[in-house]
């Protein structure tokens, strides 16, 4: 079997930024409904509602420790990758009001399509050795090492943090939060599995 194709700088580049835009937009209308979701955006998310915080400057906080974590166990470059992955999304998350504005959104069409580019933003990520950080990290470790399902492992996690919400948003919307939940990561699931993949 033929070594992986690596890719290259451009390429990797071009990757953070698609992938910053796309998922600025996904966590833009779940904002703007009033949705959560989970891991650590989902945290970022429970900040913003209960102190009017930017939502992106959270995100990056947040993030933090868990970069930390990546550094002694995935690697250098997957590292610096995964903290200018997140760094472009809490800059471009806390820049989207400025370009886009949004009169009506339903609340159900933002979960589904937040939670589709939400996924299709952090499946770019990995397969560029990158991720959207937090505990996508140790998914995507636990994937990496031990070849558990990223989509399934983060469902679960997804669902206590969205439980977790109740006391900021209210019950219908944590209900059509846990719609989107599933669509990012039955995205993941579907779309990011071991082997499938072999670019570099």
């Amino acid at each position: 079997m033929p070594a992986p194709l690596r890719h290259s700088l451009f390429e990797d580049l071009q990757a953070l930024a698609a992938a910053a835009l796309l998922g600025s937009l996904g966590l833009g209308l779940l904002k703007h409904a009033g949705l959560i979701t989970g891991g650590t955006v989902g945290l970022a998310f429970l900040g913003h509602y209960a102190s009017a915080a930017p939502l992106g400057a959270l995100l990056f906080a947040i993030n933090l420790p868990f970069i930390a974590f990546a550094w002694f166990t995935l690697g250098r470059a997957f590292t610096l990758k995964t903290l200018c992955a997140i760094g472009l999304l809490a800059v471009a998350t806390d820049a989207l009001p400025r370009v886009l504005a949004i009169e009506r959104l339903d609340p159900l069409f933002a979960a589904i399509t937040g939670g589709l580019l939400a996924g299709v933003s952090m499946i770019i990520l990995f397969r560029h050795g990158a991720s959207l950080g937090g505990l996508n990290i140790v998914v995507h470790w636990l994937q990496e090492r031990f070849g558990w399902r990223a989509g399934y492992l983060q469902l679960a996690i997804d669902a206590a943090i969205i439980a977790a919400a109740l006391a900021l948003v209210p019950v219908e919307r944590i209900l059509v939060s846990l719609l989107g939940a599933a669509v990012l990561n039955l995205t993941l699931a579907i779309n990011h599995r071991p082997g499938r993949y072999m670019a570099a």
